[in-house]
């Protein structure tokens, strides 16, 4: 399956790389044969190669006047503004994964399809699409005639998988989530303007409360939870790896060795969910392929019914991989 990338920001770059770094995953699945940028080659190319959180890429990377080559490979890019003008068509793309965050509503989204491209896979949330697939929990939900799919958001991911364990298994009556998530490049590094007046301040300096859109799209997703939970962010001062603190009542009576076990039976074999006893920091976490990756250290249950979970997930890494396991199911559906 060939895949086009439009936008090489944070999430745009990380799936270049994690095509490269996890080629015995992909490489049977999907092909990366186009990109659509939004600056010089020169300086993609090297944001590719050099990256301040998830390090050096393994792999050689040259660029050209019109292209991007990992590994001698030559990868075509283009510096189109609109979707309809970007010539997917003429480098056979059949996938899309649109991470420019500026074309997040459908008919945006669908500017893209064409004779050749059939489906685009976008790297946010939307009110509008086709389907909202969080990989691993609603895989089943996919149809052959999607054709504009949201991925969700990085903090969906983690908690969605989560949050269907639980209610599968004792039961949700209502909750709330927290997600404590590092700064992103839509906050500011001094003060500046925003029109979300904390998001102004200097990302690097505070901690940031402002708003998540996680528990809005886990109604679709799990629809059993449609209106029995809230949630809110906190921006915090480090460039990658968050948290969400999920605290519910649970229908059934519980306590935490129950939750544990639980989760770390669900858990075995999954590329989506892990579980740690460890003591570890967020830091540690940098460069995990799991969405979410929940700390038994931090698991509480107060008078049998009100619990807490942790859990970590590196919201820029995990997320990337999602994407690009999303593009193997829908190979399923155009092949």
């Amino acid at each position: 399956m060939k895949i086009g990338i439009n936008g090489l920001g944070r999430i745009g770059r990380c799936l270049i790389r994690c095509i490269y770094e996890n080629n015995s995953i992909y490489k049977d699945f999907l092909e990366l044969s186009a990109l659509n940028g939004s600056t010089l080659p020169e300086i993609h190319a090297h944001l590719i190669q050099y990256d301040s959180v998830h390090g050096k890429f393994p792999h050689d990377v040259t660029y050209g006047k019109d292209y991007i080559a990992i590994n001698n490979k030559k990868i075509p890019l283009s510096i189109e503004k609109e979707p309809n003008n970007i010539p997917w068509e003429k480098h056979n793309v059949d996938i899309v994964l649109e991470c420019t965050g500026k074309f997040n509503k459908k008919p945006l989204a669908k500017g893209h399809i064409n004779l050749k491209v059939k489906k685009v896979v976008v790297s946010a949330p939307m009110e509008d699409p086709d389907i909202t697939i969080v990989y691993g929990v609603n895989n089943e939900m996919l149809k052959k005639e999607h054709q504009v799919i949201s991925a969700g958001s990085c903090t969906t991911n983690c908690i969605a998988p989560i949050l269907k364990i639980m209610n599968d298994t004792i039961g949700i009556k209502n909750g709330f989530i927290t997600t404590i998530h590092s700064y992103t490049n839509d906050q500011n590094l001094v003060d500046n303007n925003h029109k979300d007046l904390r998001r102004a301040r200097a990302s690097a300096i505070s901690m940031i409360p402002t708003t998540t859109g996680a528990t809005k799209t886990i109604s679709s997703i799990i629809p059993e939870l449609k209106g029995k939970l809230n949630g809110t962010a906190i921006r915090v001062p480090t460039p990658n790896v968050s948290m969400i603190d999920l605290v519910f009542n649970s229908i059934k009576s519980t306590n935490s060795t129950e939750i544990n076990n639980i989760i770390k039976e669900l858990s075995q074999n999954s590329q989506v969910i892990n579980i740690t006893d460890k003591k570890l920091v967020s830091i540690d976490f940098c460069h995990s392929i799991y969405s979410a990756i929940v700390d038994a250290e931090e698991t509480y249950v107060t008078d049998n019914n009100l619990c807490r979970i942790a859990a970590w997930y590196d919201n820029e890494w995990a997320f990337a991989m999602r994407m690009l396991d999303i593009v193997c199911l829908l190979s399923q559906h155009i092949n």
